[in-house]
């Protein structure tokens, strides 16, 4: 089974959606290449929305349009790294951002504060891999595709702890069944896998 139809399985079917042959032709004309055709393929059959109530993904149509983030989020970034250049700071932003040639490409960000991007390094968009700007201070480098990182993103959201999320501090004031409230809600422990559209 492909990373994708995995991610599809935990997701669930996506609602259906109409998608023109044409909705990629001025972000790709935008970014002077065709984007890797599993992110295409997951955001045509979902659409722009949040993956897990956690991470940000964006369709060419809709509400939140994906040409207008890149634009935005290029322009910021390059800003910022110009500045940590001028710094003598290049280690935490060691790829330029689109335009420029080779520059990283946003496709997205999760509520924790991390953007994400395509690192073009490939002839075959395919073959990109996925940068993390985390939290601005640096970048973590995925070595797979846009559905391997959103399949290990909601997985690794669906295995962590019973009561992770909440402040360790504020354990000794709770009560057991308070955190079970908690649990029970959703608030803390693992984020079941969902897709929420913009």
């Amino acid at each position: 089974m492909s990373s994708l139809s995995e991610l599809r399985a935990l997701l669930g079917e996506p609602v259906r959606r109409q998608s023109g042959p044409d909705d990629w032709a001025d972000v790709e004309q935008h970014v002077g290449s065709a984007l890797p055709g599993d992110f295409k393929a997951f955001l045509d059959a979902y659409g722009g929305g949040v993956i897990s109530g956690e991470l940000a993904v964006f369709h060419p149509c809709g509400p939140a349009p994906l040409l207008d983030r890149m634009r935005t989020t290029h322009q910021v970034f390059a800003e910022r790294r110009d500045k940590a250049l001028g710094r003598g700071d290049a280690e935490h932003v060691p790829h330029p951002f689109h335009p420029e040639p080779g520059g990283l490409i946003s496709w997205g960000y999760d509520y924790s504060g991390d953007e994400h991007f395509f690192l073009p390094c490939a002839a075959d968009p395919g073959q990109w891999k996925i940068v993390t700007m985390v939290h601005e201070e640096g970048c973590e480098t995925f070595d797979g595709s846009f559905s391997h990182f959103a399949l290990a993103f909601v997985r690794r959201l669906l295995d962590v702890d019973r009561y992770h999320g909440i402040d360790p501090d504020a354990l000794e004031f709770l009560e057991p069944e308070d955190l079970e409230e908690l649990v029970a809600a959703g608030e803390i422990g693992p984020v079941q896998p969902s897709f929420e559209p913009f």
